[in-house]
């Protein structure tokens, strides 16, 4: 038979209330209590009734984590970041994959609601209005992650994305290229990918390097979008450089350059962004942005857990660093 918290509070030699502060980590309880009762729980095996306890707590301990595309490389690190964390704070995690989907997004977001989480880690490949609306009218507890929201309502953990992008095609540009090709999304998404293109523009600019629409193709983020946008480009326009909205993307470029018998870096200059595992392990190995995905989740999560127990945050929106990764997709 089950143990029970009366059984707990017996092995301790404390009152149930004393047993239940501790498992609703209420700090009036002192460290050589909290010792015991942990102990007899550890002892007697005791699993507290989750049901029972959000509803009187009003708490699950459970975090929904909302990710656009799970079999992407970008973000099982950011999850594995966040639920780490999670991990230390005793807190389940509910995964939920959109498949780059806002009404599936939608469906998510209620479905949490309904699940009683206490609050939510949001990965969104767009930030829609409609989206922003119901996080809002939904009333939980959210941090975005990669992206942010433009009214900065939410709390956010990010990169600066128009920086890094920036960053990346003045590198290609301080190795003599001037024909540089973007390939990636849409600047019209309310997204982290969406904002690679507003640098890609800024650096050009800055360089007073005329922008070519014939150098520019808009899809998603996986490594066929990469073969299919320079494969169009390539039909209009020549070009010394590509830089690339995500190293899948960067992947599928250089397939397609191999196949027409363009050497890289020989002849193009490929950049990448995230880092993901495989850029450093591809053939040939890619220059990249990296961004911390790890850190991104630990740090949301944290961020996370702290509104939901209504404690003081550091900061609402955290911008974290990047830096460029030279290997061997850019000549020397």
């Amino acid at each position: 038979m089950a143990a029970s918290i009366k059984d707990v509070a017996r092995e301790a030699g404390v009152s149930i209330a004393t047993v239940s502060r501790v498992l609703n980590d209420i700090d009036v309880v002192n460290d050589e209590t909290k010792k015991k009762v942990n102990n007899a729980i550890k002892k007697l095996d005791y699993r507290p009734n989750i049901v029972a306890r959000s509803l009187k707590t009003q708490k699950t301990r459970t975090i929904g984590i909302v990710v656009p595309d799970i079999s992407s490389q970008l973000y099982p690190e950011i999850v594995r970041g966040a639920e780490d964390v999670a991990n230390i704070y005793n807190y389940n995690v509910i995964l939920c994959n959109t498949d780059r989907d806002t009404q599936k997004e939608i469906e998510y977001l209620r479905v949490l609601r309904e699940k009683m989480v206490d609050g939510v880690i949001y990965m969104s490949h767009s930030l829609a209005d409609e989206i922003l609306k119901l996080l809002n009218d939904l009333n939980l507890p959210t941090v975005l992650i990669e992206s942010k929201g433009q009214d900065d309502k939410l709390p956010s953990v990010v990169i600066d994305n128009v920086k890094a992008a920036y960053d990346a095609v003045t590198y290609l540009i301080e190795k003599g290229n001037k024909k540089i090709a973007f390939v990636g999304t849409n600047p019209d998404l309310q997204n982290a990918s969406g904002l690679r293109y507003v640098g890609y523009k800024k650096a050009l600019e800055e360089n007073n390097i005329e922008l070519n629409e014939n150098l520019i193709s808009f899809g998603g983020l996986k490594a066929i979008d990469g073969s299919e946008g320079i494969d169009k480009i390539m039909k209009n326009e020549k070009f010394d450089a590509v830089f690339c909205a995500s190293d899948e993307v960067a992947m599928g470029v250089i397939n397609t350059l191999r196949e027409n018998k363009i050497k890289v870096p020989k002849e193009v200059d490929v950049v990448g962004f995230g880092n993901i595992y495989s850029s450093s392990i591809y053939y040939p190995k890619l220059t990249t942005i990296d961004q911390p995905m790890y850190d991104m989740g630990s740090v949301g999560m944290r961020m996370l857990i702290k509104i939901i127990n209504k404690k003081e945050v550091d900061a609402e929106h955290y911008v974290l660093g990047h830096s460029i990764v030279e290997r061997e997709s850019c000549k020397k």
